[in-house]
Parts: structure tokens; sequence; C-alpha cells
């Protein structure tokens, strides 16, 4: 009896990280997952954390939509380019052994955890980016902040499509990728780069969600209850995880976002050996 309220009480917890960094809290909750149904198969557990990185990241999203920090522009462009790579992924991880998803998982996430702790100049200095494909973006915040960045569009497309497929395949949300690259890479600010992919992990979370519908990982069961369980607390969660972001430092979200994933990397490595 105690298990469905438990969840919603992780879910909570994860929608707050999982949206203060803006990475939607996958990365954390499929290797607690992991733990807690070790029967269950890859797709099943990666099925149950995008239902509550939907939830998660739609409550975010409106959230920051409300800061005015959400670049609607680009996001639906990013939201289009992880469509492709969004449905492939839900369809291979069913094809992908246990352990190996476990290796998989905690390599992708050691990787990219140690390059964000590690990297001293974790905000790029956004100087003028020329040439072909070169987007000017400029947003004025609920609090009058005014953010003016430009980014190379066929970078940030197709950098989108492989956020699609491995956050998927993971069941991770995406964020994890998207957030850092936006930052260092595109050179968005770094808290227009995390409105901004969670409302890109809204929309994608919703494509993966439907194509595990389709496919029949998610049905009308205990699974599908304890993924709504889950997603209820992360829709509360990800209010009071939007509400500190505007408090916290750029490079900050950045440097917690790394240590995160190493901690995840590590302790799920440990779980794979076993």
């Amino acid at each position: 009896m105690l298990e469905l309220p438990l969840l919603a009480l992780l879910g909570f917890a994860v929608g707050a990280f999982g949206t203060l960094v803006g990475a939607g809290g996958g990365f954390i909750l499929v290797p607690i997952l992991l733990f807690i149904y070790p029967d269950l198969p890859p797709d099943t557990i990666t099925a149950m954390s995008l239902t509550v990185v939907l939830g998660n990241a739609t409550s975010g999203s409106i959230a920051y939509a409300r800061q005015r920090r959400v670049d609607y522009w680009s996001a639906f462009l990013f939201a289009i380019a992880t469509l492709p790579g969004a449905v492939l992924g839900a369809y291979v991880v069913k094809f992908i052994p246990r352990e190996t998803f476990n290796i998989i998982f905690a390599s992708v996430l050691g990787v990219i955890g140690a390059y964000l702790v590690i990297r001293r100049n974790l905000v790029a200095e956004r100087t003028p980016v020329s040439g072909w494909g070169v987007v000017q973006r400029e947003i004025t915040d609920h609090a009058g902040q005014r953010f003016v960045y430009q980014y190379r569009l066929p970078w940030g497309m197709a950098i989108s499509t492989f956020v699609g497929f491995v956050s998927s395949l993971l069941g991770i949300g995406g964020g994890i990728v998207h957030v850092p690259v936006m930052a260092v890479v595109l050179h968005f600010p770094v808290h227009i780069a995390t409105a901004t992919s969670h409302f890109v992990l809204a929309l994608m979370a919703f494509e993966a969600v439907a194509t595990h519908f389709v496919s029949g990982t998610l049905a009308w069961d205990e699974t599908l209850a304890r993924a709504v369980a889950m997603m209820v607390g992360a829709i509360a969660g990800a209010q009071l995880g939007a509400r500190a972001s505007h408090r916290v430092g750029g490079p900050t979200i950045i440097r917690a976002l790394g240590v995160a994933l190493l901690v995840v990397a590590i302790r799920l490595a440990l779980t794979a050996r076993s």
C-alpha cells in the first residue's frame, strides 16, 4: 500500500532537481528504477522514466514560461529534429540486454559528468558567430533581464536528433546532453538553455511515450500506475525546481549537473559489475 506514495515522493525529488538543471530527471530516475525493479526489462524501465519525464518537463515548462525564459522558436525546431531519433530509440531499446543497457547508461553519464566537472569554463563566452546557418535570438524575461545570443542552427538540429535517440533509448529525457551542449557549444545563456531544453523535453517525451504505447511497452497495468504515481510527484517538484533556478548561478547549475551524473554513473557501474 505504501509503494505508490513512496514513488510519488521519489518523483517529487527527481522533478525538483531535474527541473533545476533542465535535465528532466530521467538520468537519476532510471538507475533508481533499475535497483528497485531488477526483474523489469530495459524497455519497461525506459518507458516508465519517460512517462515521469513527460509530466516533469510539462510542469517545469509551464513554470519557465511564466518566467519568459523559453526560446520557443528554437525549441520547436529542436523538438522536430528529435522526432526521428526518439522513435528509433524507443524501438532499439527492446533488443538490448539488461546488463548491456546498464553498462551503456553508466558510460554515457560518466563521460558527460566528467566533462562538466573537469571543464573550467562551463559557460562559454558569447563571442559573435558568423557564417552559414547562424541565427540571432533575443529574449527578455519576467524580471526585465535581456538575453542576446547567436548559434548555428544546423548544429543545433543535428545535435537534437542525436539527443532524441539517446534520451529515448535510455529514458533520460535528453537534458543532460542538451543543456551543456546548448550552453557550451551553441552559446545559449544557461538559464535560457535550461528553460528551452525543458520545453523540448516535454515535446520529445510525448513522442517517445506515445511510441512506447503503440509498441505495447506501456499498457494499462501496474507499470503504468507506478509511472503515474511518480509523474504526479514530479509535476509538483518541477514547480519548486523552476522557482529555485533563477536564484542559482549558471556555472553552479552546470557543475551540479556534472556531479550528479558522476555519482549516478559510479553507482550504476558498480551495480552492473555485481
